[in-house]
């Protein structure tokens, strides 16, 4: 029996290293598998792919070649569209040079002149054409002629064509279609001013809403350091010349900060008495230009007779009235500049409003002077008064336009020249775009006063705006400067839409309603000849649709709701109720946006603190422990990170296996070393799965954890300074039995939470051990038969634990 013991005990050895060498290869090749297994996975998805893509070649190449055609397609049509539009390179010329606010001048100058060639080609397109046929000559007295006079006066021969309302007939047109020039008359006047109203309104909402609304109500002096610069600018003179007027007008900004401060309650009285003096000095100014044009009107009126031939002397009498108007608009402006030599204001925005609000109201009280006139006065004299209308504001539109060339060259060209060679302090005027765009909006509010009463007069618009355009241009680039104060450019485009719709889109809606629906048409002339008003022209059609069968809906639609107060006041009610519902929408999202500023702030705050708090605790903590220093055998690493990372585990396990390497190198004949080798490689181990259940566990099992690693680092520590003590197989298959428990009491407790990288770990403790295990079975080597059944026992019990534990995965 005792020989059967000692024969299979080397068989039982012999089988369980045979054991441990199949499960060390398989892990092997475990590692290198998934490399091998993903090169093959790759070959064979590429050769699939390569397979499929030979049968789709041609689909695929068709459907690219299509896709790109089309792409080209696009950027040519977008190319093509951009060279189309009008000025686009003189604009961003314009833009590179002088920037953003001097581009708005120009592109609001172009956008009425698109509104004028809308309103011609509907005119032109609906009521002089359908004229034109059927009357192609018009009906002029045969005293009269051409003289030439009549291109400034609007008088003499243009007075019997189509040019004014009395040169169109009040018949209905026979031809292959029957036309009714008063219903034709009186729908595109009135499509044409309800089109422009809805367009005006919803590009003022528009901008409104960009650039108001939800804009950040910054400080001047913050806009001005980040927000002012204008990117458009390319020119290096310009950007130069806009660095230095950003500088400047910090400068003056801080400075009228402090100089507000400052100011004692004296002081703010006198500005205030100043600021009171100057609104009432420019008010009284502008009822007292209103007043002498309305006294000069009534005195060219007594001079001017209601007959269709004027001599030259009469025709050249009749520019008295627009030479003063536009000689008015063209100075007082300037008597309004000089008032800032002497007013304080202490922030720049509020002074610039203050000129356009005095501009606005001088042009607004004189043109109201003109309508009230023209609508009282006018009326009662004249036979054909709506010609006399159409050929007043006829020559405003053309004398208004000779003063602009003259304002072009007296005020900009004198200008510069006197700046630059005699008075050089005076230096190169600047392009007022303020004082330029209350120009154009007052032009264009000429000629939709005068859409009723001429309707051709938008075609001597567009003949204006388009000469004006190169006019301003050239006068800009030779004569000008950039202003040094420009504004915000997308909300002075916003202010000066608005502007455009109130009051002057208003003041001429009102002017040509209560024309249509007050005052009495002429007897004598024009479509609307021989009924009360204007407005009489819906009734007549009401009355002839009466016979008409299928038409009762619309006569219902007149009488109950056109003709009916209520639907107006219920419009008027909905439209409140809408603006209202917007309001508090709007006001609710600059609530929640300052909410939301504040909030982030105040995470700010919290970041900073938690930031300082975190420095504070680093500055205060010291290292409590200091690396373990292996003696004899052992060596420290430089470059070793410390032990309580989670990412030094593999590294761990490696600096184990290097030593067990150099251990075996040295061949050292001895139990000691190669149970030291068993120990370091175990120990690593065990300080792998520590740190690993430090990462995922909870904070209990994270301190018991610790706890262990700790205790297992000091028996590793007291060993290697035991001065190679001989380690007997009890202790070590006594640590491979604790091993084993700790593993399955860390499969038992978080078997879910372990990660991937513990196995790859404890495979490169096998693999460590596999090798340390065929050194010492190597016959270079003379270990002792009782160490080698001692450490055969424990390599056997920690692969049962190895087992185990990889059975929780």
């Amino acid at each position: 029996m005792e020989t059967m013991t000692e024969c299979a005990q080397p068989i039982g050895f012999h089988f369980l290293f045979l054991r441990l060498s199949i499960k060390v290869n398989v892990e092997l090749c475990t590692e290198t598998r998934p490399s091998v297994t993903t090169a093959n996975r790759n070959a064979v998805l590429a050769f699939q792919s390569s397979k499929k893509s030979r049968h789709f070649t041609y689909f695929a190449d068709f459907s690219e070649n299509v896709s790109l055609f089309s792409r080209r397609c696009g950027y040519v049509g977008k190319s093509a569209r951009r060279t189309l539009q009008l000025w686009q390179g003189t604009m961003k010329e314009i833009g590179g040079k002088f920037g953003s606010s001097v581009l708005t001048y120009f592109l609001f100058l172009k956008w009425l002149l698109i509104f004028n060639i809308f309103s011609f080609l509907v005119n032109f397109g609906f009521i002089t054409i359908p004229q034109l046929v059927y009357e192609p000559s018009p009906n002029i007295p045969l005293n009269v002629h051409f003289r030439g006079l009549e291109i400034i006066t609007g008088a003499g021969y243009f007075n019997n064509t189509v040019m004014y309302y009395g040169g169109y007939s009040n018949e209905t047109l026979v031809g292959l279609v029957d036309y009714n020039m008063q219903l034709a008359y009186f729908f595109t006047i009135t499509v044409y001013m309800v089109l422009c109203g809805i367009a005006l309104i919803f590009s003022m909402a528009k901008s409104f809403k960009k650039n108001y609304v939800l804009a950040d109500s910054a400080t001047s002096s913050a806009w001005q350091l980040l927000c002012s610069w204008d990117f458009s600018v390319t020119n290096e003179r310009a950007v130069r010349k806009r660095k230095s007027n950003l500088r400047i007008q910090l400068k003056e900004s801080l400075s009228e900060k402090a100089q507000q401060e400052l100011l004692t309650l004296p002081e703010q009285l006198k500005h205030f008495g100043v600021h009171v003096g100057s609104w009432l000095l420019s008010t009284s100014l502008a009822v007292g230009c209103g007043a002498s044009i309305y006294f000069l009107c009534e005195y060219e009126q007594k001079h001017t007779a209601d007959t269709g031939s004027w001599s030259l002397l009469q025709e050249a009498e009749t520019l008295l009235v627009p030479f003063v108007v536009s000689l008015i608009n063209l100075v007082v402006p300037f008597f309004y500049s000089f008032f800032n030599e002497f007013e304080h204001y202490t922030n720049q925005r509020n002074q610039i409003y203050a000129l356009v609000i005095r501009n606005v109201f001088l042009k607004m009280v004189i043109l109201g002077v003109l309508c009230y006139y023209w609508m009282n006065v006018v009326a009662e004299v004249f036979s054909c008064w709506e010609s006399m209308v159409g050929q007043a504001l006829y020559r405003l539109v053309i004398v208004d336009f000779l003063f602009l060339m003259l304002g072009c060259f007296f005020g900009e060209f004198l200008r510069s020249v006197i700046g630059t060679r005699l008075i050089s302090r005076l230096g190169v005027p600047e392009f007022d775009v303020g004082r330029n765009v209350l120009e154009i909006i007052y032009a264009q509010t000429l000629g939709w006063i005068g859409i009723y009463f001429s309707p051709l007069l938008p075609a001597i618009q567009i003949l204006k705006f388009f000469i004006l355009f190169y006019l301003k241009k050239v006068s800009l680039i030779q004569n000008c400067q950039p202003p040094r104060r420009s504004g915000r450019a997308a909300q002075m485009k916003t202010i000066f839409i608005f502007l455009l719709w109130f009051p002057f889109f208003v003041g001429a809606l009102s002017m040509v309603a209560y024309t249509a629906w007050r005052l009495p048409p002429s007897e004598q002339c024009g479509p609307f000849r021989g009924l009360n008003t204007t407005f009489g022209v819906i009734e007549v059609w009401m009355d002839d649709l009466v016979d008409i069968p299928g038409s009762h809906w619309v006569i219902w639609i007149y009488q109950k709701v056109i003709r009916s107060e209520v639907f107006y006041f219920l419009i008027t009610m909905i439209i409140l109720v809408v603006i209202y519902i917007f309001w508090q929408v709007t006001q609710g999202r600059k609530r929640l946006i300052g909410l939301l500023r504040q909030q982030i702030v105040n995470e700010g705050k919290d970041k900073s603190f938690l930031l300082e708090k975190l420095q504070n605790l680093q500055k205060s903590r010291k290292p409590t422990s200091k690396p373990n220093k292996q003696k004899g055998h052992s060596k420290e690493r430089p470059g070793e990170p410390p032990t309580g990372s989670h990412s030094n585990a593999m590294v761990q396990a490696l600096l184990a296996r290097q030593q067990l390497q150099d251990e075996m190198d040295q061949s050292v004949p001895s139990d000691t070393s190669n149970s030291g080798a068993l120990m370091q490689a175990m120990l690593a181990r065990q300080r792998a799965l520590s740190q690993n259940g430090d990462v995922y566990h909870r904070p209990e099992e994270r301190v018991s954890s610790f706890q262990t690693a700790q205790t297992t680092r000091n028996q590793e520590n007291q060993e290697s300074d035991g001065h190679y003590r001989m380690v007997s197989p009890t202790n070590a298959v006594t640590l491979a039995m604790q091993a084993r428990q700790r593993a399955e009491g860390t499969r038992e407790d978080d078997t879910d939470y372990l990660p991937s990288s513990v196995s790859s770990v404890m495979r490169q403790v096998m693999q460590a051990r596999q090798r340390a295990e065929e050194e010492l079975n190597s016959p270079s080597q003379n270990t002792a038969p009782s160490g080698s059944s001692a450490l055969i026992q424990a390599m056997w019990a920690r692969q049962q634990a190895q087992n185990e534990y990889d059975d929780g995965y």
